[in-house]
C-alpha cells in the first residue's frame, strides 16, 4: 500500500459538487475504460460474469462555499456537509478558485475584546483572505460559489495511524483504486465487478441516488466508507482490529445474510473483522429500496468530520485485502 498516494488523494480539494480534481486524479492512476455519468459519478466495470457486485466510495468532502463578499473584503459562507461549528473557529482554509488556491482563515475575536468563550454560529463567522474590499477579493478570483476546504496536515502517529482531514472518504476511493489495479491485471472469471466513485454523498447521497435511478442494479452493493468511532454509542469497535461491517446506522440495515457470508470469507482468509452500529448513513442505503443486498464495509475513524480524522494503517491494508477476496471469491 502506497502511503504517498493516499496522501496525494487526501490532499486534493473536493467539496460536494466540486469533485472534478479528485475524479481526474483517479482517472490518471488507472488506464482502464470508464465513463462519467450526468451527475459526475466515475464508473468502472470489469465484465466477466452474470452475477454483478458493486463497490462504491464517495469522492466529496465536507467544506464551505462562499455566498457573498462583505464591504470589508471578508467572505460570507455556508457549510457543505456535517460540520461542527466548533472546528470552524480559528481555522486555516484553502479557498479554491478556478486558477489558484488562496490562504484564508476564520478569525476569532481575542479575549481582550470579548467575554465569549464558545464559538458563534457559523452564520456569524466570516472567511478572511486578506482582502480589504470586495474589489480586492474579486481580483484575487473570489466570487459566490467559490469553495473552501480546511487546510490539511497529513500526519503519521506512532507509526501505526494516519491523521488528516478528508480521510473520509478518500481512503475508500484509494482502496478501490488498488482493487481496480488488481482487477486490471487479473479479471475475475465468475462475476461482473462495477466500481463507482460517487459525488455529493455528504449532502444526501445524491450521486448514489442518481446512479441507482438510471442503471441496472447489482445483486450486492458494498459501500466503502467510514465508521464513526470510538464512543459508548459505537460499542467495542476500535481502530486496529480490522475493517468494520456497518450493520446498522441512521440510513439502513445491512443484509444479515451478506454479513454472515463476509464474516466467514474474512475468517477463512485470516482477515480481522469487526461488526458495529453507528450513526449517519452511506451511499449503500439507497440501493436497499431498489432490492439489492447491501453491506457497508468501513474503517473505524476516530474524530470523524474533524480536521484530524484518524485511521489505522493496518486496518486500511486489511480493508484492501477484504475487497480483493470479495471480488475473486
Amino acid at each position: 500500500m502506497n502511503i504517498e498516494e493516499l496522501k496525494n488523494i487526501v490532499e486534493i480539494p473536493g467539496v460536494s459538487g466540486f469533485e472534478d480534481r479528485v475524479r481526474e486524479w483517479i482517472v490518471s492512476k488507472l488506464e482502464l475504460p470508464h465513463r462519467v455519468d450526468f451527475a459526475g459519478n466515475l464508473i468502472y466495470s470489469v465484465d466477466e460474469g452474470q452475477k454483478e457486485i458493486l463497490f462504491m466510495a464517495h469522492m466529496d468532502e465536507i467544506g464551505l462555499v462562499v455566498t457573498g463578499i462583505n464591504p470589508d473584503g471578508t467572505l460570507n459562507f455556508r457549510k457543505v456537509g456535517g460540520i461542527d461549528d466548533r472546528i470552524l473557529w480559528g481555522s486555516h482554509l484553502d479557498v479554491v478558485t478556478p486558477s489558484v488556491k488562496l490562504d484564508g482563515v476564520i478569525g476569532v475575536l481575542p479575549p481582550h475584546l470579548s467575554k465569549q468563550v464558545s464559538p458563534p454560529p457559523s452564520e456569524r463567522m466570516v472567511i478572511d483572505v486578506g482582502a480589504m474590499s470586495p474589489e480586492e477579493a474579486k481580483r484575487a478570483g473570489v466570487k459566490p460559489v467559490t469553495f473552501a476546504v480546511f487546510k490539511k496536515q497529513f500526519s503519521m502517529l506512532n507509526g501505526k495511524f494516519i491523521a488528516s482531514r478528508a480521510l473520509d472518504d478518500r481512503f475508500g476511493c484509494f482502496a478501490l483504486v488498488e482493487l481496480l489495479r488488481r482487477l486490471k491485471s487479473k479479471p475475475p472469471r465468475n462475476k461482473k465487478v462495477t466500481v463507482v466513485f460517487s459525488v455529493q454523498e455528504e449532502i444526501g447521497l445524491k450521486g448514489a441516488r442518481a446512479y441507482a435511478a438510471r442503471n441496472d442494479l447489482p445483486e450486492v452493493v458494498y459501500a466503502v466508507d467510514s465508521f464513526a468511532c470510538c464512543s459508548q454509542l459505537t460499542g467495542e469497535v476500535v481502530m486496529g482490529r480490522g475493517p468494520v461491517l456497518r450493520i446498522l446506522d441512521n440510513s439502513a440495515i445491512a443484509s444479515m445474510k451478506e454479513v454472515e457470508h463476509l464474516t466467514k470469507l474474512a475468517e477463512n482468509a485470516g482477515i480481522p473483522l469487526q461488526i458495529g452500529v453507528t450513526g449517519g448513513g452511506t451511499d449503500g442505503s439507497v440501493f436497499v429500496e431498489h432490492g439489492s443486498y447491501m453491506v457497508p464495509i468501513t474503517l473505524a475513524v476516530r474524530y470523524l468530520h474533524s480536521t484530524v480524522e484518524m485511521i489505522s494503517i493496518e486496518d486500511f491494508e486489511n480493508l484492501i485485502r477484504l475487497l480483493i477476496e470479495i471480488a475473486y471469491e
